[in-house]
């Protein structure tokens, strides 16, 4: 595909000046398959690799000022961030972390965009978290690898780059699943809410 993509592109890999990449956070399996992709390609072609986090390509996605974003984690969980945008770029108002959809950090101020699938599962949630924040909720956005790219030529200009050995993902998860006990536990815990 990647081949594929340089040919109808009339590039070669040597022509390229780096290798943007998700870096997460994500499902374990895609952020090493993306950070070894990445890291293959640019010793390969000697260039630097950029690691780009999946909730500013998100933010990126949104085209808003300020955003609010949020990835279904499973496991009644979310990967949140909160991002403005500054000149080109953005900046990292709250770091990407892993947290309940009910003790996602609050927001200052107003006219947030919410974006990511989090918005969809955990609608009600999220929506009276951010209600006084939000102007906007766009649950259908998705990390694409446009906006990806788009933070990386402007992160490799900046002269960012890094050495590819320093390709790896970014995990803020460390457990992928709940044990019997703990999924009765929390079913417990939701049905005593109700």
């Amino acid at each position: 595909m990647i081949d594929a993509l340089l040919r109808e592109s009339g590039l070669a890999l040597s022509a390229l000046d780096g290798v943007a990449f998700g870096a997460g956070p994500g499902s374990f399996t895609g952020l090493r398959i993306a950070s070894g992709v990445a890291q293959g390609l640019a010793f390969g072609a000697g260039v630097p690799v950029l690691p780009v986090g999946t909730l500013e390509a998100l933010a990126e996605a949104s085209g808003a000022q300020s955003a609010i974003t949020a990835l279904d984690a499973r496991m009644d969980e979310i990967y949140h961030a909160a991002y403005v945008r500054l000149g080109e770029g953005w900046h990292e108002v709250h770091a990407p972390s892993l947290c309940a959809p009910g003790e996602a950090p609050l927001a200052e101020g107003s006219g947030w965009t919410g974006c990511g699938n989090a918005f969809a599962v955990h609608a009600g949630i999220l929506r009276a978290r951010y209600a006084d924040a939000m102007d906007t909720i766009r649950a259908e956005l998705v990390p694409h690898a446009r906006d990806i790219a788009s933070i990386g030529a402007r992160g490799l200009a900046a002269g960012r780059g890094l050495d590819p050995a320093l390709a790896v993902p970014v995990y803020v998860r460390d457990k992928v699943a709940l044990s019997v006990a703990e999924r009765a536990a929390r079913r417990q815990a939701a049905q005593a809410r109700s």
